[in-house]
């Protein structure tokens, strides 16, 4: 029989003692030491409930009011999700701090360096630069054949469809899954299921995390205080009335004025802004040059889209799912864009009224309309314009 080394034993011991104090534990064990250890502890931080993640679409993406994010799925590259969202590959893995070829885990946040899948797929800037260019200038109408719409990525789901926005965290040096979860008070675990990081709760320099939402607690009960009741006979004294023997002093009555005139003016669809709303709603994405050309604003579906200006319908064509696209063209080289409509109610060459309908929200999640304004081939922000 081989004799043992004292080390060894030492060792086993040592085990032993761990095993027995592990099975003693009647909790999970404490990954961050949460426990009362010196006094401190942050286990109020652990047991604080979060939401669930929201559903990504068909290719795995996120969309919230100010940015997106991609989920991977088991098996993919960087190379894979650039392809199924529509990005080159390099930006998406330099965005990242990946290369195109890294493998990700099942469920990893892949954070988008830009928007994908906007309202309108096809390039307004052509549409609007080919009617500047085909619009007479004796006031007579021409008529042109426009090129089909490419094909490009299913546009996303509408941000509040995807819960309010967590905050995105990029990671630093020297930062950990439980320094970053103690940061915004939120259990490591949830900040795991949120971002798909693997049982060792890995995260690296550069990579972006979605803290996870807290869920809202249930509304506690206030009791009201209860209403002092008087017997009969007590409480405030009752007032003195006045003697049914007094006299009433004599009521005079003065002369009726002439009533005013109350006759409200007729409304008016004049405004001192340089363009009208084309849809009275609410702006959910805001303009974002390069990454947004336009605003979109949301109403109820169906809702009439107007004619922002007076002037003429340059050109009506449609994306790649057939959505139409509306451009109207107003004095001093400014156009007009409506994108993701439907119910055309004008067509080529008409002249339109400002607020007159030239179309109608889309119903569903894609109530909404994508309006541009160019001057000239520039898109600029369309709010100045409105205010």
């Amino acid at each position: 029989m081989r004799a043992v080394s004292k080390s060894a034993i030492r060792r086993c011991a040592t085990g032993a003692a761990a095993l027995a104090l592990l099975a003693g534990c009647e909790g999970p064990l404490d990954y961050d030491l949460r426990g009362q250890v010196g006094g401190f502890s942050t286990t109020d931080a652990a047991q604080s409930a979060t939401t669930s993640r929201p559903a990504p679409d068909a290719r795995g993406v996120i969309s919230y009011p100010t940015y997106q994010v991609a989920i991977a799925r088991r098996g993919d590259t960087v190379r894979d999700v650039a392809a199924r969202v529509g990005l080159p590959e390099g930006e998406l893995a330099t965005f990242n701090g990946l290369k195109p070829t890294d493998t990700l885990r099942d469920g990893e946040v892949v954070a988008l360096p830009r928007t994908v899948g906007a309202a309108s797929t096809v390039d307004i800037a052509t549409i609007a630069g080919t009617a500047i260019d085909d619009a007479p200038t004796d006031g007579s109408v021409r008529t042109s054949t426009l090129e089909p719409a490419q094909p490009a990525a299913a546009p996303a789901p509408a941000p509040e469809t995807a819960g309010p926005e967590p905050i995105r965290h990029k990671v630093k040096r020297g930062e950990t899954a439980f320094t970053i979860s103690r940061l915004y008070d939120v259990p490591v675990d949830a900040l795991a299921d949120w971002n798909g990081l693997d049982s060792d709760f890995t995260v690296r320099e550069g990579q972006f995390l979605l803290i996870p939402i807290k869920s809202q607690p249930a509304p506690q009960q206030v009791s009201q205080p209860a209403t002092n009741v008087t017997q009969p006979g007590q409480g405030s004294p009752t007032p003195t009335p006045p003697s049914a023997t007094q006299p009433l002093p004599e009521e005079v009555i003065a002369p009726a004025k002439p009533a005013p005139d109350v006759t409200a003016e007729a409304p008016t669809n004049q405004s001192n802004s340089l363009l009208g709303l084309p849809v009275t709603g609410t702006i959910i994405r805001t303009y974002n040059k390069g990454k947004n050309e336009g605003i979109d604003i949301a109403a109820a579906p169906g809702t009439a889209v107007k004619a922002a200006e007076a002037g003429t319908v340059a050109a009506i064509t449609a994306d790649a799912d057939q959505v139409p696209i509306i451009v109207v063209k107003h004095k001093n080289d400014l156009l007009t864009v409506y994108a993701n409509v439907e119910n055309i109610t004008v067509k080529k060459g008409d002249r339109v009224r400002r607020g007159e309908k030239i179309a109608a929200l889309r119903g569903g999640d894609n109530a909404y309309v994508h309006f541009e304004v160019r001057k000239g081939f520039e898109a600029v922000d369309p709010e100045p314009y409105l205010n």
